[in-house]
């Protein structure tokens, strides 16, 4: 800073029997801060066996890196590590895009992962980095799917000058920096004598160097929505350049975040305010002491909530309907509309149909709005994995749809279950075909977890074929050894706002 759980088969066909029909609105979780103090326990375990440290270059940065990247990978985001060369040696930052909401409105959440090598690094930052990691793995556990595209990153070299996000924020043309329509920082989110400060997006402090871009404020706001809630006053921090947010405002970008506080002291009005002595937010802030015991437990568990709050509220809700607006095209599946079996279908079983879907363990029979949706092998078998699909994908494609110009927007339910014997490589995709070019506007991949059958809404922004001619593909795989793949899509439709 400046400078699973596995449950069994049978588990699952108890959670598949009694899912809902549809999902209730999705609220923000609370974030266990045992699971967040567990990551830290992870990350000063391998400070300790490297050294002492997590520093750029060292082993136990790149350790740190793929600990991370091992979760998220096996919680179904698509991840890669993007290498930078600062100071001779080569550096890392972790992106971790989760599938689904629109690319073209991005919320990005960050903190570094990197230590100094004076010490391990725990509060400075492995707590924003725990914290956020928690919150990613709580979006795949409640299958969140916001209308807004989730993008979470691990800085690396941030104690060295903000190497690994200006490198990030460099490397991304003019059109995806446009993309990203707000970024989220946290570092130092556990300060042992905390504050609760937030970046001042609005300037209402009036001091330092002003408001950040537009939206800010937004995100500013929101964030102390969260600590009023709780009765927990913040106070405003400048957006003093000495953090990852640097090179997002830099270029337009809207920013906001908590701080908890470093070397700086407490004043006597800030302990009539917070509690806690009038010393350093952080007397181990950049050194050896920067442990596991360098942490408020009550700090931490109160800003992981937060971090959930402000992706949750700011991301618009999963089950937040499309927006409202002239309907271009729209499918219930009550009636048939000429939708098509894909011709290079490779799956065995479970193909998709329109049809009126029995009950089973591993698929609902009720579908989100009338009778009929379209589902992986409708009929009922004689066991959780019959009619599943088997052997490898499977599509269906509408017919031909004529879309208009003007802002255009995909609405849709769905739903994707599986057993523990799944894996990231199936999946449940929506594709955009046109003409010989086909792109995929929303996936949702699997994990090696059990996940029950349940409604959720999605949407994918389609301004981009405006005035074309174009069939959407609905596709599912099985593209793992036995794994139990059931997929269904309801209520397709198109609006223009």
């Amino acid at each position: 800073m400046r400078a699973p759980l596995v449950l069994g088969a049978a588990a699952l066909i108890l959670g598949l029997a009694t899912a809902p029909a549809q999902a209730e609105a999705v609220a923000a979780p609370d974030i266990p801060v045992g699971n967040v103090k567990a990551h830290l326990t992870q990350l000063q375990s391998i400070a300790t066996a490297n050294g002492g440290n997590r520093a750029h270059g060292r082993p136990g940065y790149l350790a740190s890196v793929t600990y991370v990247k091992n979760l998220l990978d096996a919680a179904g985001y698509t991840t890669r590590q993007q290498s930078f060369t600062y100071n001779g040696a080569t550096g890392y930052n972790l992106i971790a895009d989760w599938p689904g909401g629109d690319t073209a409105d991005t919320l990005m959440i960050g903190g570094h992962l990197d230590s100094v090598t004076a010490g391990p690094g725990i509060n400075d930052n492995g707590s924003g980095s725990a914290a956020n990691l928690e919150v990613a793995l709580a979006v795949a556990r409640t299958s969140f799917q916001p209308d807004r595209h989730l993008r979470f990153a691990w800085w690396g070299a941030e104690e060295l000058g903000l190497r690994g996000s200006t490198a990030y924020v460099n490397s991304l043309t003019t059109a995806q920096k446009r993309e990203i329509t707000g970024y989220l920082n946290f570092d130092m989110v556990g300060s042992p004598n905390p504050g609760y400060f937030l970046y001042d997006g609005d300037n209402s402090d009036g001091t330092g160097a002003g408001p950040g871009p537009s939206g800010s404020a937004q995100i500013e706001s929101t964030l102390a929505a969260y600590f009023t809630s709780i009765g927990v006053p913040t106070r405003g921090t400048d957006f003093d350049g000495r953090s990852d947010y640097g090179p997002f405002i830099a270029n337009g970008i809207p920013a906001g975040g908590i701080f908890t506080g470093a070397e700086g002291r407490k004043t006597a009005a800030q302990v009539q305010l917070w509690g806690g002595t009038t010393a350093a937010f952080d007397p181990c802030y950049h050194a050896s002491c920067d442990t596991i015991s360098n942490i408020n437990d009550t700090a931490l568990d109160r800003n992981s909530d937060a971090i959930a709050y402000a992706v949750w509220t700011l991301a618009d809700g999963g089950t937040t309907p499309p927006p409202t607006g002239t309907t271009v095209w729209e499918d219930t599946f009550e009636t048939a509309k000429g939708w098509t079996a894909g011709t290079g279908d490779t799956a065995t079983s479970g193909r998709f149909e329109r049809a009126d879907p029995a009950a089973t363990t591993s698929q609902l029979g009720t579908a989100a709005g009338g009778t009929y949706d379209l589902v992986t092998g409708a009929t009922a078998g004689s066991s959780a994995g019959a009619n599943d699909v088997d052997g490898g994908t499977t599509t269906i494609l509408s017919p031909s749809i004529t879309l208009p110009t003007g802002t255009l927007t995909l609405g849709f339910s769905w739903y994707l279950s599986h057993l523990n014997n799944a894996s990231s490589a199936d999946y449940l995709r929506i594709r955009v075909v046109s003409g010989s070019t086909t792109t995929t506007v929303f996936t949702q991949s699997a994990s090696a977890t059990d996940r029950a059958a349940a409604w959720a809404t999605g949407s994918a922004g389609l301004s981009a074929f405006a005035g074309q001619t174009v069939r959407l593909s609905v596709e599912a795989a099985d593209a793992s050894t036995a794994s139990l793949v059931e997929a269904a899509v309801d209520n397709v439709k198109i609006t223009r706002s």
